[in-house]
């Protein structure tokens, strides 16, 4: 029998006020929910009720001997916490007043404290000293139930692919010679070829199935296998082949399409020059119609011109060369040609130069190379045609004259293989997320005196706070890629301006957050996270470069937001500026209101969790910056300066902006989404990891935040304890979250994953 003054009505309350004022869990809005708990207990006499009240008051808390004295009735009690039970808390401080014979007074209505004020473990842990029944995860969730949201449509197609990389060609292990890596990865790209993976994304007539976002699906569920073999994988079918079937016609399409989806017929992208990466306009390499011969003469005319960092060079017979095209003495800008790189003998084609860029950070199996071109002569059929073409009698030819817009439209199809390149990236991050999760649900560290054995890292708030946002932040950038690439992959949207601003800005952001996290996964394993049989050190190599190939970031986000300040206006891609004029007359009239203060430091539950406070912080910022930013932009124009250098002066302005409006679209796109999740379980933890999600961009912006008077330090504060808040409501089903991403358990092979 448990020797206390409280009574038993009154000592059924004692854990979860020891817990509230103990782990400072106490807002308003949850004062409320208690206070409500308190009133609608008919066991309780008018005493006790002023008692539990009083206990409620923030402004004259409890004495530290009540709280103590609660902490003795709770330690004196030998009765375990299990918390495996539906409602840990409430089941405690049931067993609490069975001890007294008092079960029949207790208020099941408890279990709303523990379920409104989000109270987990964590909270308790480390204040109760009684005997705590662990529970490594729960099972609330079904992961299989997340995946298949996930993969929606193509759920079969998915399974089958992930059962198929379960074949031991695939298994992981360590090469450090890049010739033999290299070998490997080739005979996996060819394996993939034969069994008509890698043809998915091509007509049927050329053994595929038209489908570009399950090829894109497939791509990024290769890097839970290795990641040169998912680029590899992406330069032959994706990149060659791609540019054959988006900027080819049909003549190429039945001579080449078969033999490079069956891997019979391997190819470059040659694209990037050493001396022009992501300025392609630029490229020096030039293609030169000659009219006599009926043929173009493929040239690199200088030191730095030759094509750099060119994926399959040393496999690869035949490149899609882009250059400058000359015909009759004009240059019509940059084209694609496809040029022979070596015989069937394997030997290189006359005037072919090849060097492997030897070892790199990461991406050892895939074949770099440079490649230079000595007035290498090819067919005039071998010019991808789809949007210009030199017809038979040697003159020039394109449906879209301006040249601008000609420019855009081919590099349009560069918008694919950008999307790829993110959930390629994306998956590395989820990959690591997984590995370091499993990790900290088995590695244990620091204890204090009265424990039996020391705490799993996973139950430390720090250790949530760093893996459980980002976790939240692989949930909407998924779901905001698998959208895109829908878009992308609509055929009858043929102007891909707007999607190619909004590929860019979110390529960006995506794989920078890769690399972020991948990084915070490595220091999260410790020791471990750095060996390479635990694949996060792999991953951390491979993934770096993802943030400058497809498209450096820097310069991406600067295209975004050219984009979204034009309003998609292909005038001011040629430098022109009256839609900046354009756009700055709707902004103005449009004023962006003075915040009201109290507003900024709004601070309740409801409200900071309400997608409406997030979806109007996100497009204050967005508006914020593309008003200022045009107005420094116009102001040094007024001034006399040219426009080149007015963007110069606001570059990293333009960063920002880029940035804020691709965290704005991945935000809506993903709230959008979850509206259609019919399952309410599921459709509120999505809402949950969208919340997370948006309260973590938004800490991580405070300081632009409260510059502009947006938030309040009071508002600014209430995030920030949000954000941990939620990392650790998470914690209970943080394993359920990354087995959710999918991830093949034959893929899984980082020992301290198992």
């Amino acid at each position: 029998m448990i020797k206390t003054t409280y009574p038993p009505s009154i000592l059924q309350y004692i854990p979860f006020f020891f817990v509230i004022w103990s782990d400072d869990l106490l807002t308003l809005s949850e004062i409320a929910v208690v206070k409500k708990i308190i009133d609608e207990d008919q066991n309780l006499s008018k005493k006790d009720r002023e008692t539990l009240n009083s206990w409620l008051n923030t402004a004259q808390p409890p004495l530290d001997t009540e709280i103590k004295s609660w902490q003795r009735a709770i330690s004196n009690s030998g009765i375990k916490l299990v918390e495996s039970d539906n409602h840990p808390l409430t089941s405690f401080s049931k067993k609490l007043i069975s001890q007294n014979g008092s079960e029949h007074i207790f208020n099941e209505n408890l279990s709303a404290i523990e379920i409104n004020l989000g109270i987990q473990p964590n909270h308790y842990h480390h204040l109760f000293e009684v005997e705590v029944v662990l529970e490594k995860t729960s099972h609330f969730y079904d992961p299989k139930e997340i995946d298949q949201i996930f993969k929606g449509t193509y759920h079969r197609e998915i399974d089958e692919f992930r059962d198929a990389l379960s074949a031991s060609i695939f298994s992981w292990e360590i090469i450090q010679n890049k010739e033999e890596f290299r070998k490997k990865v080739l005979s996996q790209v060819q394996y993939l070829a034969k069994t008509g993976y890698g043809a998915m994304a091509y007509p049927e007539a050329y053994g595929g199935t038209g489908n570009m976002s399950l090829y894109a699906t497939i791509f990024e569920n290769l890097m839970y296998v290795d990641g040169s073999l998912t680029v590899k994988f992406g330069v032959q079918f994706g990149l060659f082949g791609g540019s054959i079937q988006k900027l080819g016609t049909k003549k190429h399409h039945d001579r080449y399409l078969t033999a490079i989806g069956e891997a019979k017929l391997l190819g470059c992208f040659a694209m990037t020059e050493t001396g022009h990466g992501s300025n392609v306009r630029g490229i020096k390499t030039t293609a030169t119609y000659n009219k006599e011969q009926d043929n173009i003469t493929i040239h690199t005319p200088g030191k730095n011109d030759n094509k750099e960092y060119i994926g399959n060079a040393l496999h690869g017979t035949m490149a899609s060369v882009f250059a400058q095209l000359i015909v009759d003495g004009k240059n019509h800008g940059v084209h694609a040609i496809l040029v022979p790189l070596r015989d069937s003998e394997n030997r290189l084609m006359p005037g072919v130069r090849i060097e492997d860029n030897g070892y790199k950070l990461g991406l050892n199996g895939v074949d770099n190379g440079k490649i230079w071109f000595d007035q290498v002569k090819v067919p005039r059929e071998n010019l991808l045609n789809k949007y210009g073409d030199i017809k038979s009698d040697g003159t020039y030819y394109s449906d879209i004259k301006n040249p601008n817009k000609r420019f855009f439209t081919m590099l349009g199809t560069l918008v694919g293989g950008r999307i790829c390149v993110a959930k390629g990236a994306l998956s590395g991050a989820k990959m690591s997320l997984a590995i370091a999760v499993k990790y900290a649900l088995q590695r244990r560290q620091f204890n204090d005196n009265l424990k039996i054995q020391e705490d799993l890292i996973m139950d430390y708030p720090s250790h949530q706070l760093r893996l459980t946002p980002a976790i939240a932040k692989c949930y909407v950038y998924q779901v905001t890629l698998d959208s895109l690439m829908k878009i992308y992959s609509d055929d009858s949207i043929t102007d891909k301006r707007k999607i190619e601003t909004q590929v860019a800005g979110l390529k960006a952001i995506i794989t920078w957050f890769a690399n972020e996290t991948i990084q915070e996964c490595r220091e999260a394993c410790g020791g471990k996270g750095y060996l390479l049989e635990n694949r996060i050190a792999d991953l951390k190599g491979d993934v770096d470069i993802f943030t400058t190939f497809e498209g450096d970031n820097t310069v991406l986000l600067q295209l975004a937001a050219k984009g979204i300040m034009s309003d998609f206006n292909t005038e001011f891609n040629s430098a022109g500026f009256s839609a900046v004029f354009k756009l700055l007359g709707t902004q103005i009239s449009d004023k962006l209101v003075t915040i009201n203060p109290l507003y900024a430091n709004k601070v309740d539950k409801e409200h900071l969790y309400n997608p409406k406070f997030h979806q109007h912080a996100f497009d204050y910022r967005t508006r914020r910056l593309t008003y200022s930013a045009a107005m420094r932009i116009r102001d040094y124009i007024k001034k006399g300066v040219p426009t080149y250098q007015a963007f110069l002066k606001v570059q990293t302005h333009l960063i920002a902006l880029g940035k804020a409006y691709s965290c704005e679209l991945a935000y809506n796109t993903y709230l959008q989404f979850t509206e259609t999740i019919e399952d309410k379980k599921n459709q509120e933890l999505f809402q949950k990891l969208g919340c997370l999600f948006a309260l973590s961009e938004i800490r991580e912006d405070a300081s632009w935040y409260l510059e502009q008077g947006y938030l309040g330090g009071t508002k600014s504060k209430a995030i920030r304890q949000r954000v941990e808040r939620l990392s650790t409501e998470f914690r209970p089903h943080i394993e359920v979250l990354v087995d959710g991403f999918g991830i093949p358990d034959h893929c899984l092979t980082a020992p301290i994953s198992r």
